[in-house]
């Protein structure tokens, strides 16, 4: 059963904040935190490694200290620790197999604004189908009343052309539980050549977003009727995806975008749009996958 969040931790500021956003998140579900530290500890010829066996208090003391810290700030937070030896991006998503969702930290790249995604967390959202949350370090100084999240709305990108329940499932579930609003945005390109015509035209424009804005609502009744408590403000326009989502996200606590569960000989794919958000987010970013 997926009855757990799991928490990936490096040692790193990031994953520091990770973990704390977990924390509250587990709280507000009612659900155990597990934290862990994956090393490959042993040589891939199984030669014995000087440095192994420090490695292994290292990491034993900060999943120690890390869970004494979330213990301390929710006292009735189950907490349990995990060192796992194997290559991290496996291993995590081994773990997350079981989980309700994982959380990794990400780092941010100096004064500029946006993550840098590293080849772990790349690694852990191809391999994995759970709902995987990065996390920037500055998000652990935004204050928390109450030990909740921040009353923040969440924001979800969704392609209407394609099926989007399971993301729309997330979301509405996230805010329902944060008793917050929820952000719809749908967005579109609009084909090289129209500048060469009608296209431009403000009418056109705007029968073009009314026919998308009808679409999307009809998308979200099922789910409006399903959460009425939750107070949805949608939103369909021209413009590329994943800059109106960073665009639009500044008051938000948490985006929520999709990948789609495809296969090939190179790997999974994240696609373009969710690729450009988790890097250049500025708050916490889900992916969830989906068919």
């Amino acid at each position: 059963m997926n009855d757990r969040i799991v928490v990936g931790l490096d040692g790193s500021a990031e994953g520091l904040a990770a973990a704390h956003w977990a924390a509250r998140e587990a709280v507000l579900r009612g659900l155990p935190l597990h934290l862990i530290h994956a090393e490959e500890w042993s040589s891939p010829h199984d030669l014995p490694v000087p440095t192994s066996e420090v490695r292994r208090h290292w990491a034993q003391a900060l999943l120690n200290e890390t869970a004494d810290e979330l213990r301390a700030d929710h006292t009735e937070l189950d907490v349990d620790i995990r060192s796992l030896d194997g290559r991290p991006a496996a291993e995590l998503a081994g773990v997350a197999a079981g989980a309700n969702m994982i959380v990794l930290g990400s780092r941010g790249l100096g004064t500029l604004t946006g993550f840098v995604l590293g080849s772990l967390g790349m690694a852990v959202i191809q391999a994995t189908v759970r709902p995987v949350v990065m996390v920037r370090a500055s998000e652990d100084a935004v204050p928390h009343p109450d030990g909740r999240h921040a009353a923040r709305e969440v924001l979800v990108g969704v392609d209407i052309s394609r099926l989007c329940d399971a993301l729309l499932a997330f979301a509405f579930e996230e805010a329902a539980r944060r008793a917050c609003a929820l952000h719809v945005l749908h967005s579109w390109s609009l084909p090289p050549l129209v500048g060469y015509g009608a296209a431009y035209d403000p009418r056109v424009h705007a029968q073009l977003e009314m026919s998308a804005n009808a679409s999307l609502g009809d998308v979200l009744g099922p789910w409006q009727d399903k959460y009425p408590d939750v107070g949805v403000i949608s939103r369909a326009s021209a413009g590329h995806a994943a800059n109106e989502l960073v665009a639009w996200s500044s008051e938000a606590g948490l985006i929520v975008v999709g990948r789609r569960i495809r296969r090939s000989s190179i790997g999974a794919h994240i696609g373009p749009v969710t690729h450009a958000v988790l890097h250049h987010a500025q708050v916490p970013v889900a992916v969830i996958a989906h068919d």
